[in-house]
C-alpha cells in the first residue's frame, strides 16, 4: 500500500497537520504514534490509515512527516535511515521540528535525502493555519507543488528561506499562544464588567478573527485599522491609550524575540 501523506507522531502538532491532510484525501493518509492507541483513536475519526510503526509510514508514504520533539529527532532518522535507503522510489522528509536546520537532519540521518522543513500552527487543524516552509535542492519543484496544493486545507502556506525560518516560526508559531492569552484577558475584562463568561470568549475571539481578516483581506496596515476605529474623544481611543500604558506592544515584541532566541537555541542542541 503507498500513500501521499504518512505522520509519524500525532501529538498536537502533527494531529493538526493529518487532520489537514485528510480534507484532501483520507484514504491517502497513514499515522502512527510512539502511543499507538492516539493514533488509532485519530485514525478513526479521520477515517484514514493506521500503520503499527514508524518504518511502514517510512517505506509507505511520499511525503514523511517527522512530528517529534527537536531532542528526540536524532535517534528517530537513525532508525529510519535503513528503510529510507533501501527505498527504490521518490519521497520526501517532512520535519516541524523547532531549531533544527535542514544541515543539521542530514547530519542526523547519514546521508543527504529531499528534505521539506516546515513550520505550521495548530490552527491548521481547522484550516485557519500558517504554514511556512523552505526546502532543500533534493526536493524537486514538483514535488514542492504537490504538496503545496494537496495540504491547501491546512490554510495559507508560504516560502520562506531558512535564515528566517526561526523569526518567522516565533511570529506564526508561537503566536497562537499569544492571541490565546489576551482573547481570555479582553473576555477577562468583559466578565469584569458584568458579562456572562461564555459570551465574554466568543465575542473576544470573534473579534480577533474579524479584525484579523480585515488585515488580511484588506491589505491596510494595522495601525491604520486601529485609528479607523478610534473616534476622537472616543470609548476606544480611551481602552488604547490604556493598553500602551501597558506597554502592550514591547510585550508582544519581546515574546516573540525570546520566543526566536529558544527557536535558535534549540537548533545547537
Amino acid at each position: 500500500m503507498s500513500y501521499t501523506f504518512g505522520f509519524i507522531g500525532v501529538g498536537n502538532m502533527g494531529g493538526a497537520l493529518a487532520r489537514a491532510a485528510c480534507r484532501w484525501r483520507p484514504e491517502q493518509v497513514v499515522v502512527t504514534n510512539r502511543t499507538l492507541d492516539k493514533a488509532a483513536a485519530l485514525a478513526e475519526e479521520l477515517d484514514c490509515d493506521l500503520a503499527m510503526n514508524n518504518e511502514t509510514v517510512a517505506r509507505d508514504a511520499k511525503f514523511i512527516f517527522l512530528g517529534v520533539k527537536p531532542h528526540m529527532m536524532g535517534e528517530l532518522l537513525q532508525s529510519l535511515a535503513p528503510v529510507l535507503a533501501a527505498r527504490g522510489d521518490r519521497y520526501v522528509l517532512v520535519s516541524m521540528a523547532a531549531g533544527l536546520t535542514i544541515g543539521r537532519l542530514v547530519e542526523m540521518l547519514g546521508f543527504r535525502a529531499p528534505i521539506l522543513r516546515i513550520m505550521p500552527n495548530t490552527p491548521v487543524a481547522i484550516g485557519q493555519g500558517m504554514v511556512l516552509y523552505t526546502a532543500c535542492p533534493g526536493v524537486q519543484p514538483a514535488e514542492l507543488e504537490e504538496f503545496c496544493d494537496k495540504m491547501a486545507g491546512a490554510g495559507r502556506l508560504d516560502a520562506i528561506g531558512e535564515a528566517l525560518m526561526d523569526a518567522a516560526s516565533a511570529v506564526a508559531g508561537c503566536g497562537p499562544a499569544f492571541v490565546y492569552q489576551f482573547i481570555e484577558a479582553l473576555a477577562d475584562g468583559g466578565v469584569a464588567c458584568g458579562l456572562p463568561r461564555k459570551k465574554a470568549i466568543e465575542y473576544a475571539a470573534q473579534t480577533l478573527a474579524g479584525a484579523a481578516g480585515m488585515v488580511l483581506e484588506s491589505g491596510k496596515h494595522p495601525g491604520l485599522l486601529k485609528d479607523e476605529v478610534c473616534s476622537p474623544g472616543g470609548s476606544t481611543i480611551a481602552g488604547v491609550r490604556v493598553l500602551e500604558q501597558g506597554a502592550l506592544r514591547a510585550a508582544a515584541m519581546n515574546a516573540v524575540i525570546a520566543s526566536c532566541e529558544k527557536n535558535k537555541e534549540l537548533g545547537k542542541n
